[in-house]
């Protein structure tokens, strides 16, 4: 990962136009070719960022100090230095991915098992599917045959839906598997989330954990 502190501007073109003005902003450049802009507020969110894949061009010349970043659909996103404060490098490694806690770990291992709660014909593909940015808690198949990956949270909050649609754009990619759609599932689900989910096409399951255990009514809730 790459960390850069900048007095810069950002102008972003594209599907839309969008300019940041002269500041102090976080750089970040990560391994995965993403490039994210970000102020000292607004916690993790970026001003504005370039997902993966994208390529990063460093000017040089009358064009020194001019970053220009484009991914795969021809948008842009420009940064001019004006000042560069700090610049480092880090090599981080693998992330060996979040440690869930009991109770989504449970969770998991019960859906898995009880797959076809999520609807009639559904089977599992495996737990734990290896993304190069994490492993998908469940990926299976609908009764039609279409690939579903399933995120389990005990809490859905937006941060969850965010997360599934990184590994949605991943797995999209490979042609063995697309086109793979998203299940969003939790023993409850924020409102924010459910409508951030419903906007990006995935689907949200609420979760009983005791009828998952067969103590109670064993009906899942898909919305």
């Amino acid at each position: 990962m790459r960390l850069v502190i900048a007095r810069c501007s950002v102008d972003y073109a594209g599907r839309l136009t969008a300019h940041l003005p002269s500041a102090p902003r976080l750089i970040l450049v990560k391994a995965d070719g993403s490039v994210s802009i970000h102020a000292d507020d607004r916690a993790y969110k970026p001003l504005n960022w370039m997902s993966p894949p994208c390529t990063l061009k460093e000017g040089s010349g009358d064009d020194e100090g001019v970053w220009t970043v484009i991914n795969k659909a021809g948008e842009k996103l420009i940064i001019t230095m004006e000042e560069v404060l700090h610049d480092s490098s880090h090599e981080l490694g693998v992330d060996p991915g979040l440690i869930k806690d009991g109770v989504e770990a449970h969770l998991q291992e019960l859906l898995a098992d009880r797959i076809d709660t999520l609807g009639e014909g559904y089977s599992l593909i495996r737990r734990e599917y290896m993304t190069a940015i994490g492993p998908v808690d469940i990926l299976c198949r609908d009764g039609a045959g279409q690939t579903v990956a399933v995120e389990i949270k005990r809490r859905g909050e937006i941060d969850g839906v965010e997360q599934l649609t990184r590994y949605l754009e991943l797995l999209n990619r490979d042609p063995h598997l697309a086109p793979v759609r998203g299940i969003f599932a939790a023993q409850e689900i924020k409102p924010q989330a459910r409508v951030l989910a419903t906007d990006r096409g995935i689907g949200c399951a609420v979760l009983d954990y005791n009828a998952l255990r067969g103590i109670e009514d064993d009906k899942l809730r898909l919305f």
